[in-house]
């Protein structure tokens, strides 16, 4: 399994509309691609406004091609976020997972 982390960062006035673009728009997207395996929007305070961190789940490098196009290292920012950031990172960081354990809510 591959983990695909990206970060961004908005204004607190501002990160009600990101948190809504990525549940309701892309999230909704990543089920329906074959090999997607789960994503997790994160948030912390930070001096000057919010840090978000977006973890997404594949199956296989394979699967985030489907997502992410052939330079799979690119994130992929629509207009609609990019307008309720300040600052994101232009590229992601992918990890294999070696050992998770599954938590029932």
């Amino acid at each position: 399994m591959i983990l695909r982390m990206w970060k961004g960062q908005s204004t607190a006035e501002r990160a009600g509309e990101y948190i809504r673009h990525a549940t309701r728009i892309v999230f909704p997207k990543l089920r329906e691609i074959e090999g997607h395996r789960g994503a997790y929007l994160l948030r912390r305070p930070i001096n000057w406004g919010v840090e978000f961190v977006v973890l997404t789940l594949w199956d296989s490098m394979e699967a985030v091609h489907k997502f992410a196009g052939a330079d799979d290292d690119e994130a992929v920012v629509e207009p609609e976020a990019q307008s309720a950031l300040s600052g994101f990172d232009d590229f992601v960081t992918h990890f294999d997972v070696v050992h998770g354990i599954e938590q029932p809510y």
